[in-house]
């Protein structure tokens, strides 16, 4: 039989719905991929395949497809609740703890007939940029086992990249989902905020978090999209707005025409500290939207140099409010609970053996910037910020339709190369976080390697709140003038296919 795992998501589903293949047997075929390799790459941190089958055998059994996506499995990002799985968000402190309810996203992919295949590794409460801080060990870059597969989604991300999965989810605080897509050589999209819930998703930063498809393609991400997103009562922050047409918008780009089309080049994002193969992918990547019959003109966000700082203020503080809760008093770990130890020395001694260091460096940052006569000018300066760039946004989106930069300024480093050097870990998602401070629509689509290194590079498209479909359009052109280069993925050594 042909390897069931080396098809798009939107292929299984054409050939599922046509009977030419079964749900159990893609799922089946995915799960055995999981077990050839995932010693080696570590993207799952659980796998459910009992429940994977029984979802997929439900699938075939049904009269009728419950979603575009129907019997097509997917990995799903450890910082989701499952009721039927353990969500450990990649830390000690909740490991082993299943959850008495589903995220509305993890509900709507069961209501939609996709079988979770398990739950991905990622940097603890998703605070990270190479899943090295992940409670349960890091996941490797199928590209380079010695690499680090972005973060804090990095399991999502190399689950796909090494044909563990078809489609994940991830999330994305300040370029979780994008960072690992574009050092991957995957798609990956951070929706407006709000267009899809954050409820059942664990809180680290809640102005800023937000889960997103990943996928191999373009049209995947797009239908994966309409799958989880819309509004939801239960998530004060969703919108109620019709889900802007991304499958529509992406199969109109497969077209590859983008006549019309006005793209804007953030000066900002070029320069010192990105590496030239980086820069010369993006370059060439411009050329190639500009062939399409896009018009390009460059673009100035002078805001935009500000928004590392602004982020590494309010991410903190938003999560030194959010992790209070895991105080060893109602659920997750609990140590010194001996009767010796007053309830809080009990809740000090669990939260030191329960958090890893980045996680109590940046539960000290917010903590400290939110603190009596520092507020206003750390927390409150970093807000004015964050206005300042989302009116950089808006007078960019008045002169064109959408904004492209590099995902990331540099390939995959290498694992342990920046664990002891914060700065450098943080200037990972240098171009990623603007969209999450505005609230704006970002995708991350693969611009081939780089010549330098031979390792994957992403670029990133921006559209306004709402237009999501401009990124679907955008990238799906673009993505078909690249060409394929999956195909020249090294084999996972040793490991026999």
């Amino acid at each position: 039989m042909t390897d069931l795992t080396k098809f798009t998501a939107a292929e299984l589903a054409e050939k599922i719905a046509a009977r030419e293949v079964s749900s159990v047997e893609v799922t089946q075929a995915h799960l055995d991929r999981i077990g050839q390799v995932d010693d080696f790459v570590h993207a799952f941190l659980h796998v459910d395949a009992e429940g994977a089958l029984a979802a997929a055998k439900a699938v075939d059994e049904a009269p009728e497809r419950a979603s575009a996506l129907a019997g097509v499995p997917l990995a799903l990002k450890d910082v989701l609740t499952t009721k039927d799985m353990p969500t450990t968000v990649g830390s000690k402190t909740l490991e082993g703890w299943i959850p008495p309810y589903d995220a509305t996203v993890t509900r709507r992919l069961r209501e939609a007939g996709v079988p979770i295949l398990g739950k991905t590794n990622m940097d603890e409460f998703a605070m990270g940029s190479s899943t090295e801080n992940s409670a349960y060990g890091p996941t490797h870059n199928p590209w380079d086992h010695a690499r680090i597969p972005g973060g804090s989604g990095g399991g999502s991300a190399a689950s796909l990249a090494a044909f563990e999965a078809p489609l994940a989810i991830g999330t994305d605080t300040g370029g979780s989902i994008r960072q690992p897509g574009a050092v991957t050589g995957t798609v990956g999209v951070k929706p407006t905020y709000g267009g899809v819930s954050r409820y059942g998703l664990v809180a680290f930063s809640s102005s800023l978090d937000q889960a997103g498809p990943c996928a191999r393609t373009v049209l995947d991400a797009a239908l994966l999209h309409e799958v989880i997103a819309g509004y939801d009562p239960l998530d004060s922050t969703s919108i109620d707005a019709p889900v802007p047409p991304v499958v529509a918008a992406a199969r109109e780009g497969l077209h590859g025409d983008l006549k019309g089309v006005k793209v804007g080049v953030v000066r900002e994002f070029s320069g010192d500290g990105y590496q030239a193969g980086v820069q010369r992918s993006f370059e060439a990547a411009v050329d190639q939207l500009r062939a399409l019959g896009a018009e390009v003109v460059e673009v100035s966000c002078p805001h935009f140099v500000y928004a590392l700082p602004a982020y590494y203020l309010i991410a903190p503080s938003e999560c030194s409010s959010n992790l209070a809760r895991f105080d060893a008093m109602r659920y997750g770990l609990r140590v010194a609970d001996d009767g010796t130890h007053s309830a809080e020395e009990v809740m000090s001694l669990t939260r030191e053996a329960g958090f890893g260091p980045e996680v109590k460096r940046r539960i000290m940052l917010g903590t400290y910037a939110l603190s009596s006569g520092y507020y206003d000018a750390y927390y409150g300066s970093a807000q004015k910020v964050r206005t300042l760039i989302t009116r950089d946004f808006d007078a960019a989106f008045e002169r064109v339709d959408v904004l492209v930069s590099p995902t990331t300024p540099t390939t995959a480093f290498k694992i342990g190369e920046r664990v002891d050097d914060p700065m450098a870990m943080y200037l990972a998602d240098l171009c990623t976080i603007p969209a999450n401070l505005a609230g704006n629509a970002a995708m991350s689509v693969p611009s081939g390697l780089s010549d330098e290194d031979g390792l994957p590079v992403g670029l990133q498209i921006m559209a306004p709140a709402l237009a999501d479909d401009r990124l679907y359009r955008v990238g799906a052109a673009y993505e078909v003038a690249r060409g394929d280069f999956l195909d020249r993925l090294p084999e996972l050594k040793g490991v026999s296919a």
